[in-house]
């Protein structure tokens, strides 16, 4: 599990690869929608889906000529799980101190 986490904070880490989730999130899409508000080349758009991809984030499937991409919800809801436990974690720990200055 903290390897599939890991590997989703590196995807994470690019803006661009936060906007294709963020726009996943509404539903599927094809290739061309998802790269179309990014002013890059096709190829490099490609290179941001593969590591979506390769880390379990994103699938892709193609029907005939058109790449269509799905999120993964499972390793975002690992993701969520994490963040989640390390805010209680520091809302604990920041409590604890707000005690102690009293």
């Amino acid at each position: 599990m903290a390897n599939q986490i890991d590997r989703s904070f590196a995807a994470l880490t690019d803006p661009t690869r936060r906007a294709v989730i963020e726009r996943l999130v509404k539903g599927p899409a094809s290739v061309s929608e998802l790269a179309n508000p990014h002013d890059m080349a096709l190829p490099t758009f490609m290179r941001h889906l593969k590591v979506l991809e390769d880390c379990g984030l994103i699938r892709s499937v193609k029907k005939g000529r058109v790449r269509t991409c799905h999120i993964e919800s499972a390793p975002l809801l690992q993701v969520q799980g994490w963040l989640e436990w390390q805010r209680r974690v520091w809302e604990q720990r920041l409590d604890q101190q707000a005690a102690n200055d009293m």
